[in-house]
């Protein structure tokens, strides 16, 4: 398939610039495989539709404040954006890039000193005098670009999901930013299987797709864990025949990454480049929760995978008709 078979027109004033106040009051899409129905509800209605023994698999993973600014020795001002923050010299894109020569210090806001070194794979290597810990202290919520705001505090509660547990995110898997500790509790009680996996959201996940051919564009690999107690969970709930609804194209891509060619979760840890597009074949995930995707993005193509893409397009038109938000702070869809 070609990168323009998954452009779409969206109006600017579709895309979400700040969150709402309750995060379960979002709109809700449902995309209904089976009767090609598709239906508009609010998110916390998405109760009605996972039924006792089916399994919510959510990415714990935790933003850090991968934002770093700072200036040059002649004042400049600088943008180190953190890809990740493990290593020695980690990954950092820096703006603007080209004006920086390797070698160079860059002061930050909090007095860290970063020296910028060479390229890496994405970005340039980055080497702080400070421990990551003293350095992400100074740092900013990583809002998308697409947000045109600087972030605020009520960012750093906001770009979060209530789950959040293992610091190394440098973008939130938004789809998860709906839920409300109430709903999980809800759904819980209900007899809803709740697990959790981890995937650390980065510049990999929303790089630009820019070869012609989709087939041809290569994914950043990512750190993911399936632990042991969770495979074997998930393995019964499948077995069962209880349905697994992955929240978020990150809990789906462990997923699937984890699964054996039959099917069966293996506890497995270590970094995935795993790209799904259409005409790939789901092992675990039965259900979809996410939100709207940007237009030629890897996030639209996994829907797209799972959905099909006529229906998924169907889906987006509707949306732009009746003024769904957009994005990270958005609405979100439920494909069933």
């Amino acid at each position: 398939m070609k990168l323009k078979d998954f452009y779409y027109e969206l109006p600017e004033k579709l895309i979400a610039q700040e969150p709402l106040t309750e995060r379960d009051s979002a709109r809700l899409m449902i995309l209904d495989r089976g009767s090609r129905e598709i239906s508009e509800r609010v998110f916390r209605d998405v109760y009605d539709y996972i039924n006792e023994g089916d399994c919510l698999v959510l990415n714990n993973t935790q933003v850090i404040p991968a934002r770093l600014y700072g200036k040059r020795d002649t004042g400049g001002k600088v943008e180190i954006f953190l890809l990740d923050s493990q290593g020695e010299d980690p990954r950092a894109l820096i703006r603007p890039s080209k004006k920086i020569k390797e070698g160079e210090k860059i002061e930050l806001e909090n007095g860290v000193i970063a020296t910028v070194l060479g390229e890496a794979d994405v970005g340039r290597f980055v080497k702080f005098d400070s421990s990551i810990e003293k350095v992400l202290e100074g740092g900013h919520v990583p809002l998308p670009p697409y947000i045109r705001r600087e972030d605020t505090a009520r960012d750093i509660e906001d770009y979060q999901t209530v789950y959040s547990l293992r610091a190394g995110a440098t973008a939130s898997p938004t789809a998860g930013l709906h839920f409300t500790r109430d709903l999980l509790d809800a759904f819980r009680r209900k007899g809803v299987i709740i697990e959790q996996v981890t995937l650390h959201t980065s510049y990999g996940t929303f790089a630009p797709v820019k070869e012609e051919n989709i087939r041809d564009h290569k994914m950043h690999s990512e750190f993911f864990e399936m632990n042991e107690k969770t495979a074997r969970v998930i393995n019964k709930v499948k077995t069962s025949g209880h349905k697994v609804f992955a929240v978020g194209t990150t809990s789906t891509r462990v997923l699937e990454t984890s699964a054996d060619k039959d099917g069966k979760i293996r506890p497995l840890k270590g970094k995935t480049d795993l790209f799904i597009t259409p005409g790939y074949s789901f092992k675990v995930v039965d259900g979809l929760i996410t939100n709207f995707h940007l237009p030629e993005s890897t996030l639209l193509m996994l829907v797209s995978a799972l959905a099909g893409k006529d229906f998924i397009f169907e889906a987006y038109k509707k949306a732009i008709n009746s003024k769904f938000r957009f994005f990270s702070y958005g609405d979100a869809m439920l494909i069933i």
